[in-house]
């Protein structure tokens, strides 16, 4: 599968480590990212957003008041999966302050700016550091939330992310499960193993 990441790259050795091309991008232009894509190899390599938003399944993965900028004048997702990793802070730690939406999740407002994409709320509820670390521990595997609005797609990344090692729980649409994931929901910042 080729993979497109707007934004942070955490994901990235997970799917070139399984076999999967990576374009990466950001706000900052390809040679930013060129020494990330040599670590990574040859699987890998720094693009526009316009790129990476052009692969099979695109990982979102900046911050919330940079969302607009980084969505805008992408092309139509024509049913291509989007997963959703960012979080609603308005401004972030150590002052936190949460974006009051009204009754939209945050990965609704995320999929209102995504035409014809397939968006699919997963990582969020995770630091980085266990997002990049190896999900298999002695203890079990890292529990990774995901949540989506289409069935398919929530299968694709439930799959994709187990075949990188967590351990996916699918908490359904976007409105019931998305809000148990989000800022303030129940399961934000949750870190969790399950046993194998």
């Amino acid at each position: 599968m080729k993979i497109g990441t707007l934004g942070a790259g955490t994901v990235a050795h997970h799917a070139v480590a399984h076999g999967h091309q990576v374009v990466l991008s950001n706000s900052r232009g390809p040679a930013s990212l060129a020494g990330l894509a040599d670590e990574l190899g040859p699987l890998a390599h720094a693009g526009t957003p316009e790129e990476a938003a052009a692969a099979e399944l695109v990982l979102l993965a900046v911050g919330w008041p940079q969302i607009p900028d980084a969505t805008a004048g992408l092309p139509h997702f024509d049913g291509r999966i989007v997963i959703d990793a960012t979080n609603q802070f308005a401004s972030p730690p150590p002052h936190p302050k949460i974006a009051d939406l009204g009754e939209l999740t945050g990965s609704e407002y995320v999929a209102s700016l995504l035409p014809g994409a397939r968006v699919v709320k997963a990582f969020n509820t995770l630091y980085g550091q266990y997002i990049a670390a190896d999900p298999r521990h002695q203890a079990g595997r890292q529990v990774l939330f995901l949540a989506g609005d289409d069935a398919d797609a929530r299968t694709t990344v439930k799959d994709l992310t187990a075949d990188f090692g967590f351990a996916p729980v699918d908490l359904g649409s976007l409105r019931e499960g998305g809000r148990l994931m989000q800022l303030g929901g129940p399961l934000s910042a949750l870190h969790a193993l399950k046993q194998d």
